[in-house]
C-alpha cells in the first residue's frame, strides 16, 4: 500500500514545512502549523483541465475594452478599472460586517435587472437569510439565483448547468474539495478551490467573485499566493465607528491601482458617494488650530480630506507618537526634520496625528500637510480656512515636487479654496490659471509658517 505524504502549512501564509514549526519563520505567528496530505498530481492538472489552444499571434487576437461589463454602480466600476473584464477573478477582503456581502448582492441585483444571469453561491448563510437581506437591499430579481453550497465539484456542476453570466462565492474559505483530507479554510482548500474556480472562469469567460476573510493583522487570510492568483484584488476599508466605507483596489490587471469607491452605510445597504470631498469635509471646525487640508490622489482621482494634530508638552519622559491614517514612522521623521529645519522643538512633545473620516494616506505628497498640522498646533495658531497644502517633505527641509498637481489644484479650486501653498519647483504648465487660486510656492519648510498663518 502507498505510503500518505504529508507536510505540514502555516494556516497564516502557507509557508511550508517538513516538521512542525511553533513559530512560522516567514510570518512569524506562532502555533499556526497544520499537518495536511499532499498529492503529486492536483486535478487541475489533468489534461482534461488545459486549455488546449493553440498559440496565436498578439494582432490576430480581438479585444475592446466596451466589452467591459458595467455593473451599474458607478464607484464599483470606477474601482475595477471601468467595467468588470470577462473571464476576469476579483478577490474582495475586509473585516466581518464591513458589507462586503451586502455590496455584492447588489451588484448581482443590478446585473440581474439588467438581463443577465447572476449566480451568488453562499458557504455561509441559509437562502433564508439571503432572502432577508435581499428585502433589505432590494435584490429581487427572478435572474438572480441563489445556491447554498460548500462543495466545490458540486459548484462547478452547477456553474456548468445554469451557465451564469457572474459568479460570486461567499466565501472562498468556506469551499473545499473532497480530494483533498484537510478541513475548509486550510491552505490545501484555499489554493486547490481557487485554482479550480479561477481555471473555470478562464475556460468558460464568466467573471467570478471571491469574498474572503481577513486575519487580525487585516490582510486576506490563506496562501499569498491567492491573491497573485487573480486579476484583481479589492480590500474594504473603514469601521462601524463612520457611517462610510472605502473600497480600494490594491491590485489591477485590467485599470490603474490603488483606485477608491467611496460608499455610505445606509439601512437599505452600501449608497455610492460621488462627491467624496465634500463628505469627508462636511464635518470640518472652522478656524480650529491643527486642522489642514491636503489635496491627495486616490487612484485617478483627486481627493480633499483633512489632516488633524494635536502636539502636547509630554510629561512622562518618552514622547507619543500616535497616528491614524498615516505612517506612524513616517511622522516621527517628518516631525525631526521640523526639529532640525526650523527649530521648532518637537522632540520632547507627543504627537497624535488623525485623517479625517478614517482615510488611509499612503502617498508623499502628504508630507507638507502633515507638517503643516503639526506647526499649527504647536504655535496654537490657525491656519486659513481656504488653504491647502501639498508637497513632499526631503530630510533636509527641502519642498520636492509631486505628480498631477493641475488635478490637485482643480478638485480644490471646486470645493471652494483659494490659496494653494505647493512645492517651489513645480512647472508653471503643470498649473492651470484659469482655476483662480492663489498659488505659493516654497522650495523649504523654513518658508511654510510665514505663508501658512
Amino acid at each position: 500500500m502507498k505510503k500518505t505524504k504529508t507536510i505540514f502549512f502555516c494556516q497564516n501564509c502557507g509557508h511550508q514545512s517538513a516538521k512542525w514549526l511553533g513559530k512560522c519563520p516567514s510570518c512569524g505567528e506562532w502555533n499556526q502549523f497544520v499537518e495536511e496530505e499532499i498529492r503529486d498530481v492536483s486535478p487541475g492538472d489533468s489534461p482534461e483541465a488545459w486549455f488546449n489552444e493553440d498559440p496565436v499571434s498578439i494582432d490576430t487576437i480581438e479585444a475592446d475594452e466596451r466589452d467591459r461589463l458595467q455593473t451599474g454602480i458607478a464607484e464599483i466600476d470606477r474601482v475595477l478599472g471601468g467595467g468588470i473584464v470577462g473571464g476576469s477573478a476579483i478577490l474582495i477582503g475586509g473585516d466581518p460586517g464591513i458589507g462586503k456581502s451586502t455590496l455584492l448582492l447588489q451588484v448581482m441585483q443590478k446585473l440581474a435587472a439588467g438581463g443577465l444571469v447572476a449566480l451568488y453561491v453562499s458557504g455561509e448563510e441559509s437562502a433564508t437569510q439571503i432572502k432577508l437581506r435581499g428585502k433589505r437591499v432590494g435584490a429581487s430579481s427572478r435572474n438572480l439565483i441563489v445556491l447554498v453550497e460548500v462543495s466545490l465539484e458540486n459548484i462547478l456542476k452547477q456553474i456548468k448547468k445554469v451557465k451564469p453570466d457572474i459568479v460570486v462565492i461567499d466565501s472562498i474559505q468556506t469551499v473545499y474539495s473532497s480530494v483533498l483530507t484537510s478541513a475548509p479554510g486550510s491552505v490545501s482548500q484555499i489554493r486547490e478551490a481557487s485554482g479550480r474556480l479561477i481555471l473555470m472562469s478562464k475556460k468558460t469567460g464568466i467573471p467570478i467573485f471571491l469574498i474572503g476573510h481577513v486575519t487580525k493583522e487585516g490582510v486576506i487570510a490563506g496562501p499569498k499566493i491567492l491573491e497573485h492568483m487573480v486579476d484583481t484584488v479589492l480590500y474594504f476599508e473603514g469601521d462601524s465607528g463612520h457611517a462610510f466605507r472605502i473600497v480600494r483596489n490594491v491590485k489591477n490587471r485590467y485599470g490603474p491601482t490603488n483606485e477608491i469607491g467611496v460608499f455610505e452605510m445606509r439601512e437599505s445597504g452600501l449608497v455610492e458617494v460621488s462627491n467624496p470631498s465634500a463628505l469627508f469635509l462636511s464635518e470640518r471646525p472652522e478656524g480650529a488650530v491643527g486642522s489642514v487640508v491636503v489635496p491627495s490622489m486616490e487612484g485617478t482621482r483627486p481627493v480633499l480630506v483633512e489632516i488633524q494634530s494635536l502636539v502636547s508638552e509630554n510629561t512622562f519622559g518618552i514622547p507619543r507618537r500616535t497616528t491614524i491614517g498615516v505612517d506612524r514612522n513616517r511622522v516621527s521623521l517628518l516631525a525631526a526634520v521640523v526639529d532640525k529645519v526650523c527649530g521648532l522643538h518637537l522632540g520632547n512633545h507627543d504627537i497624535f496625528i488623525n485623517v479625517a473620516g478614517g482615510v488611509k494616506l499612503n502617498e508623499p505628497a502628504v508630507d507638507l500637510g502633515i507638517i503643516s498640522s503639526m506647526m499649527s498646533s504647536f504655535l496654537d495658531r490657525s491656519i486659513d480656512s481656504v488653504t491647502v497644502v501639498c508637497g513632499e517633505v526631503g530630510l533636509t527641509g527641502e519642498v520636492r515636487g509631486v505628480g498631477r498637481m493641475d488635478e490637485r489644484i482643480k478638485e480644490a479650486s471646486r470645493m471652494g479654496f483659494n490659496r494653494c501653498i505647493l512645492p517651489g519647483g513645480t512647472a508653471s504648465r503643470d498649473v492651470l490659471p484659469e482655476t483662480g487660486m492663489s498659488l505659493i510656492k516654497i522650495d523649504s519648510i523654513k518658508k511654510l509658517p510665514e505663508h501658512l498663518f
